[in-house]
């Protein structure tokens, strides 16, 4: 099936490793023109790399997602050398993992400043550009912990729940000009940040709250993003989308 993404310029956070990573090669592999940026140049470059290596285009830059001024510069680089920006995948995200009573300000700060104000700072980057070009596709990145809320994920949860309800403000905003804004909510998904937390034992514990009896990997995310980037998916926007073997059902 195509899916309309044949040409289109999608620019990935967090592209470097993971979810991210992942959304960046399937984008890649439907025929768009990926961006990917992570804080780490020379893992967004791995990615931009793979993604030529199996016949794709992609142009790799370092963005860290904290700073707005970085972003709109990142921006305003693959405007001058795409004449456009069709799809922005907010994807960078952090976390610290403790008790919210064990947590500091320093925590709190990190986890909204990356996790939240990240997705801001990017969504108002694209925005100028897709409302000159009367077309766009936001996917943002939350989580079911931003659904359901979750131990030791205190302030990451807040953040999470934060981009669903940024997500519908924009989306309200800005379908006028034909820009769709949605959320995909990954579960507990096993990626390199993940894992090096994952023993056997701790993996058979949490599969037994999701219906589908596994966790999911970086691949059923992306897919979700690719379908919401594309034209099957024209009419939908304000919505929020779980990815979590049935973890949450909200």
């Amino acid at each position: 099936m195509d899916l309309g993404l044949r040409g289109k310029v999608a620019l990935v956070t967090g592209a470097g490793s993971g979810i991210g990573r992942a959304i960046a090669l399937a984008l890649g592999a439907e025929g768009a023109r990926v961006v990917p940026t992570d804080l780490k140049g020379d893992t967004a470059e791995a990615t931009a790399q793979e993604i030529v290596a199996r016949g794709g285009e992609a142009w790799a830059r370092t963005l860290d997602v904290t700073d707005f001024a970085q972003a709109q510069q990142v921006v305003r680089e693959v405007v001058a050398r795409f004449g456009r920006l069709d799809v922005l995948v907010n994807c960078a995200g952090a976390w610290r993992l403790n008790l919210f009573v064990d947590s500091t300000p320093e925590d709190w700060d990190f986890e909204v400043k990356v996790c939240f104000m990240g997705v801001v700072n990017c969504t108002r980057a694209v925005l100028d550009q897709m409302i000159a070009q009367q077309s766009g596709k936001i996917v943002n990145i939350s989580s079911d912990a931003g659904r359901v809320g979750e131990v030791r994920q205190a302030v990451y949860s807040g953040a999470k729940a934060a981009v669903i309800g940024f997500s519908k403000a924009v989306a309200k905003e800005v379908g006028r000009y034909n820009i769709h804004v949605n959320c995909v909510c990954p579960g507990y998904t096993k990626t390199p940040a993940t894992e090096r937390y994952l023993t056997p034992e701790l993996e058979a514990r949490i599969v037994k709250a999701y219906p589908l009896r596994k966790l999911g990997l970086p691949e059923d995310v992306a897919k979700a993003v690719v379908f919401l980037a594309s034209e099957g998916a024209s009419h939908i926007t304000g919505q929020t989308l779980s990815v979590s073997g049935g973890y949450s059902m909200v």
